[in-house]
């Protein structure tokens, strides 16, 4: 007897699992508008969404740029004053309702647009004084058309900012500027955007990023979680790099990543999680992937004499320490009737409470070692950075700090156990701060060292967002910040205390004729001894007047888990969440 016939069903193939890569921010972001932006973490959102010209090779050390959205490096003039370079043809836009439904290529004219917005005065930009600084011919002179009251002319086209046919852009400069391609390199600063989105979310630019790069943002809880989706217009770019042939890490990434299309990854979920415990018990219980840079108050626990701790490797966590191209410091606004002025008197008060602070222990306690003192304003990785450079910047001496007070009259008059102005009136200092664990701990230190010798300090706590913006607005007496470079310029900095930069990113009001003068010469020197020289004469103006203190230049120690790969810090680029692969099979949060 025959059986009954059976037919064989093919089962449809199970969908690869969605590759979701999560991690923590330790700040909230502000926004995502190139051109109204300037904190850290909204620039890491930003590089991921938008694309520059040309960007880092992720691998190679030392640093080298490539052409991104251009064809080929730029056609430069012997003077570094005129810059033409072409854009890739068929680059497209994420999808977006302004487009109509079509798909929306990228042009030269774009390009023009996007810089030109650093110019409106209606977007305030915070960058607008380093793009001006630039010196890109005729821009200035639409946005002082703007500011009497008429609207900036986008249509006009003006001698330094042309698109010579429908992919190729002239940039003339009105001095010569060696470093113009780290411009050209920075998604912050040249990220394209697309004139019909600007319009159509005219005063929702921060929240609706519409870009030609790998990701884009599909949902945002401001101050709280932002999910980001891959970009299904992202054109096929497949992951190659230049790792240095004695670069065993980098080369071994390079292997195992040679030729993989970006991104890896589906979905890049960010949580802000301000407090340090809760992110490292994020971390720890494989809620995340990745933890960019340890909390300072985890060291003890996590890497124990710079070494992975035994339960962690056990686990396979991965770890790598890299010095940061950084540097934190706060500020004395300028202006302030107390902190400020150019007046030996007040400029013997910020020297004597930058001798009193000790550095030294700032490193050694609150940030566990993770820190070298800075002595500048020059950070690492940067052609100038030197070691040996030393200045009072970085000095602490006690002793120093108390016979200038003494000598200037800053004496306690009322018996209080406080000094007082010389006029007799309180002497107290307001630095507005995180109520954070970390922050607290580098806090208690300033104000131990303050107390010691007499000078009372007031700590008032904030939200970080809005003490940016108070800040911008002249209205804080001190704050404090950090800085990451985003290039390998090492006067880039230097703008901080600039004096065409006030209100942007001279937060401190500070404003030294001689300073300007060198701040203008560097910038059309090409890299070098001589340029050395001009910007450490500019760091002893500096040391002199005391309108920042340099606290630390930190250490990063970034940790992710066995089932993320490729993952390298890079000195200046800010978009790693292409280059990276997350094994879903193996992550247990999913």
């Amino acid at each position: 007897m025959l059986g009954a016939a059976h037919t064989a069903h093919a089962q449809p193939a199970a969908a690869p699992a969605e590759k979701v890569f999560r991690y923590a921010y330790p700040i909230a972001e502000t926004g995502f508008d190139p051109a109204q932006i300037s904190d850290l973490y909204s620039a890491i959102a930003l590089a991921n969404i938008f694309e520059a010209p040309y960007q880092y090779d992720y691998l190679a050390r030392p640093v080298k740029i490539r052409p991104n959205l251009a064809e080929a490096m730029p056609e430069v003039s012997s003077d570094f004053r005129t810059w033409t370079f072409r854009l890739k043809n068929g680059v497209l836009f994420a999808d977006d309702a302004a487009f109509g439904g079509k798909p929306r290529e990228v042009t030269a004219q774009d390009y023009v647009y996007s810089l030109k917005r650093f110019f409106d005065p209606v977007n305030k930009s915070p960058n607008y004084s380093s793009f001006n600084e630039e010196g890109i011919l005729g821009l200035e002179a639409l946005r002082k058309k703007a500011e009497t009251g008429a609207k900036f002319d986008y249509d006009t086209e003006v001698e330094g900012l042309r698109a010579l046919d429908r992919y190729t852009v002239q940039i003339k400069l009105k001095e010569p500027r060696p470093r113009f391609i780290n411009t050209l390199a920075d998604p912050t600063y040249g990220g394209v955007v697309a004139r019909e989105v600007i319009e159509k979310y005219a005063d929702k630019t921060m929240e609706h990023p519409v870009g030609t790069g790998p990701f884009m943002l599909q949902s945002w809880r401001r101050s709280s979680q932002m999910v980001f989706v891959r970009n299904p217009r992202y054109r096929e770019v497949h992951y190659e790099a230049e790792p240095a042939p004695n670069d065993q890490r980098a080369q071994a990434i390079y292997a195992q990543m040679k030729g993989k299309r970006l991104p890896m990854v589906d979905k890049v979920i960010v949580n802000v999680i301000d407090e340090p415990q809760p992110r490292w018990l994020a971390f720890l219980n494989n809620e995340h992937d990745f933890m960019e840079r340890l909390p300072q108050n985890f060291v003890t626990q996590a890497i124990p004499n710079n070494k992975l701790a035994p339960n962690l490797a056990k686990r396979g966590i991965q770890m790598a320490q890299s010095p940061l191209t950084d540097i934190t410091m706060f500020y004395f606004r300028m202006d302030d009737p107390t902190v400020g002025g150019y007046t030996p008197e007040k400029v013997a008060l910020r020297r004597a409470i930058g001798l009193a602070l000790d550095t030294a222990e700032e490193v050694r306690l609150p940030r566990r070692g993770q820190a070298i003192v800075a002595q500048s304003f020059i950070m690492p990785n940067t052609p100038s950075y030197d070691p040996k450079f030393h200045t009072e910047l970085g000095t602490f001496d006690k002793a120093r700090s108390i016979a200038l007070l003494d000598m200037f009259g800053y004496v306690d008059k009322d018996g209080d156990g406080w000094r007082d102005m010389p006029d007799g009136s309180p002497l107290v200092l307001y630095l507005d701060t995180l109520g954070r664990a970390d922050y607290r701990e580098l806090d208690e230190v300033m104000k131990k060292n303050l107390d010691s010798v007499g000078v009372k300090l007031v700590l008032r706590l904030g939200q970080w967002p809005e003490q940016l913006k108070a800040s911008r607005a002249g209205k804080l007496q001190m704050w404090g910040f950090g800085v990451s470079g985003s290039s390998p310029n090492s006067g880039g900095l230097l703008e901080y205390m600039y004096g065409k930069s006030v209100g942007q990113q001279n937060h401190s009001r500070f404003k030294n004729d001689r300073f300007d003068e060198l701040y203008q010469k560097q910038l059309v020197m090409p890299d070098g001894p001589e340029r050395d020289a001009v910007i450490k004469d500019m760091n002893r103006i500096l040391a002199a007047y005391m309108p920042y203190k340099p606290r630390v230049h930190r250490i990063g120690t970034d940790l992710w888990q066995p089932w993320m790969t490729g993952y390298m810090r890079h000195p200046f680029a800010r978009e790693f969440w292409q280059y990276i692969d997350v094994d879903m099979s193996k992550a247990p949060h999913q």
